[in-house]
């Protein structure tokens, strides 16, 4: 990457990576990119998220061509979600985030402990 090119992020850019670097699209695409998955299997697999929030996150992640959903005739019917061929091009830049964040978590906590002591000092 050229660093001396300007860092443009237009609103489009923005709300897309909004839409797929959010907490709970991560730990969706996380077991996706494992197997698909049936709703309940991923509320299992992310116990924290409720049932809204994991509603939204999927059909955000649908309507950004990530995941696809697939109703699967059975009785009752299911519905299994699936990583698309657009969503695994995302692995190799999650995992790039996902080591600087590793290697720099150590500076991180100093920085942000620094900052701490200083607004503790300044009486924030």
């Amino acid at each position: 990457m050229d660093t001396d090119a300007e860092l443009r992020i237009d609103a489009p850019h923005r709300e897309l990576l909004d839409q797929i670097l959010d907490k709970w699209s991560l730990s969706v695409l996380n077991e996706l990119c494992e197997r698909p998955c049936r709703f309940n299997e991923l509320r299992r697999a992310v116990p924290q998220v409720t049932q809204k929030s994991l509603t939204s996150t999927l059909r955000r992640l649908e309507r950004n061509g990530v995941i696809e959903r697939e109703v699967v005739s059975t009785r009752p019917v299911a519905v299994r979600y699936r990583i698309t061929p657009l969503g695994k091009t995302l692995r190799h830049p999650i995992d790039v985030l996902l080591a600087w964040a590793t290697q720099n978590m150590s500076a991180i906590a100093d920085a942000r402990e620094a900052f701490d002591v200083r607004e503790e000092e300044a009486g924030r």
